[in-house]
């Protein structure tokens, strides 16, 4: 999948990672009662995931007021002018001397002041050594694996909620799925009902693993993990020794 447009790829897949982080996300903002006009946010990475998280997020209303590449980061209060940090970055290669914000340390990022937070970088960047001094409340996993199991714990002592990479980033396989479902029929849908199927699949995944964390008194980390085994278990199961 992620095949070229000309050769039966589909609309939509290459920021459906980033859109899917963003409608988890709000959803987990609303679960929390945080409007996002009053939400301030931090992004971590501003490749095609951090970048475009960053976007829909600022898009809803929520001002991103810091974001970080390898170079270093970005800070403004009140929020970034996350279009005109677009340009910038088309420009510059970098996030770095952004003439509307103030630079921070990258690993200072990770712990400022905002309501959510989104690594969206790599894996490992919240540990035992930073977790305590997480001021978010709310955490979503834009990258593969950014919470050791200690953070986790930690994070989850401190009442910070952490919405798992297995849900939050799952936005870019189901496109790949739409992919090859379209395929499959030989009829390429438009971006709009690209776009509505992966909120609804999004949004939809979300409500299922609450469900199944308050059912079972769970993180929503274990919520899904559990979820995602139960169903690969009753499939061997009904379909025996295949092949």
């Amino acid at each position: 999948t992620g095949k070229p447009l000309s050769l039966g790829g589909s609309l939509g897949r290459r920021d459906a990672t980033s859109r899917g982080v963003v409608h988890v996300a709000l959803a987990a903002m609303e679960q929390l009662g945080m409007k996002p006009e009053a939400t301030t946010a931090a992004v971590q990475g501003f490749g095609k995931v951090g970048a475009g998280a960053a976007r829909f997020l600022w898009d809803a209303g929520v001002k991103v007021e810091a974001v970080s590449d390898q170079f270093g980061a970005v800070y403004r209060e009140g929020g970034l002018d996350i279009p005109k940090l677009e340009e910038h970055m088309a420009e510059t290669g970098r996030v770095t001397e952004f003439a509307e914000s103030e630079p921070m340390e990258r690993d200072d990022l990770l712990t400022s002041k905002v309501d959510v937070l989104v690594p969206a970088a790599m894996e490992g960047v919240l540990t035992s050594a930073n977790a305590a001094d997480v001021q978010a409340r709310l955490v979503v996993e834009g990258a593969n694996g950014p919470t050791s199991a200690r953070a986790d714990a930690i994070l989850a002592e401190k009442e910070v909620l952490v919405v798992p990479d297995i849900l939050a980033n799952s936005g870019g396989v189901i496109v790949s799925y739409f992919e090859w479902v379209q395929g499959n029929q030989a009829y390429w849908w438009t971006r709009d009902e690209v776009e509505e199927r992966l909120r609804s699949k999004m949004i939809a995944s979300w409500d299922e693993v609450n469900e199944f964390a308050t059912k079972h008194k769970l993180n929503l980390r274990h919520a899904a993990t559990a979820m995602a085994v139960e169903r690969v278990a009753t499939a061997h199961e009904l379909r025996g020794l295949y092949p």
